[in-house]
């Protein structure tokens, strides 16, 4: 009888979890599913329109994609900027955090709710508001740094900055409310501690509240890897679809170029797949090197 019950005690966080999973696999496997499949086709609108047949092409797609150096360059530029977007958000993002535990609850509110208000804004919505905000000729900022009629989404590297500053704007929010609830669930036994043993701020940071916090800094890193690898919204908004003469793509935007402007929606798929791999690697080694290390996650 009790091994009947053990059985059953095994089996019941899976019957919990049930309806979520099937869910779960309707949003995302089938896609997937989907997705892997139109990469291996041909399929382009002459197929959508039913006026040439379905094709099997095994990685033919893939050849083709690999073959084609924009291809390489886009996927160099996008690693380049989502590392820099990582990065930054994850330094405005603790930094804001340490600041929320030092300052009274008045101007904690007051920064809180402009994060949030900021997390909240749309995509496309703020990336409007700083198309304004940076404009050649009406923009604030142009006109408060002196810089004249100066565009800045003219420039390869201006443009990728002013996406970056967009991109870390809406995104710190979400580290920073992560990080801070982080550091108010620490013992304050421990941070006295260290404060009485002479320790510095940026020592008690990095030698007792990080390691303290590295499991929430593993899940907002690998949330940011993932969102900010995949951008597409303020790139397109931004730069005009991708900048001039394709200065400024990334990864989805390239495969949206692909997929809808060519109308190479198996080309597009290959893209897709491609990145979904990436980011499954990325998200593997970054977990194994942390567990190697000993750390628990």
């Amino acid at each position: 009888m009790s091994s009947v019950h053990a059985r059953g005690g095994r089996w019941a966080p899976w019957l919990y979890l049930a309806p979520a999973l099937v869910l779960l696999g309707g949003l995302l496997v089938y896609p997937i599913y989907q997705l892997g499949l139109i990469s291996f086709l041909e399929y382009t609108q002459a197929q959508v329109s039913g006026g040439a047949p379905t094709t099997f092409r095994g990685f033919g797609n893939y050849q083709e994609l690999f073959s084609d150096g924009q291809f390489w360059q886009v996927l160099l530029a996008t690693v380049l900027f989502a590392a820099a977007c990582v990065v930054s958000t994850l330094l405005v993002g603790c930094a804001l955090a340490v600041l929320l535990t030092r300052v009274r609850a008045v101007p904690r509110l007051a920064l809180m709710l402009a994060a949030l208000g900021a997390w909240a804004t749309p995509a496309i919505t703020g990336s409007t508001v700083w198309m304004f905000l940076f404009d050649a000729d009406f923009g604030p900022v142009n006109k408060v740094l002196g810089l004249g009629d100066f565009s800045w989404t003219y420039g390869r590297y201006s443009a990728f900055a002013l996406v970056l500053l967009e991109v870390v704007w809406c995104s710190f929010p979400f580290v920073m409310v992560t990080v801070y609830a982080g550091i108010r669930a620490i013992p304050g036994e421990v941070l006295e501690a260290a404060s009485l043993d002479g320790a510095s701020q940026w020592r008690t940071w990095r030698s007792v509240t990080a390691p303290m916090l590295r499991p929430i800094l593993v899940v907002v890193t690998i949330q940011s890897v993932i969102w900010d690898f995949k951008v597409f919204t303020q790139i397109y908004v931004m730069t005009g679809g991708g900048g001039i003469a394709g200065q400024n793509l990334v990864l989805n935007v390239y495969a949206y170029q692909k997929a809808f402007a060519g109308s190479q929606y198996s080309l597009g798929s290959a893209i897709g797949v491609v990145m979904l791999v990436i980011l499954l690697v990325v998200t593997l080694v970054y977990l194994r090197l942390m567990r190697r290390e000993g750390r628990e996650l």
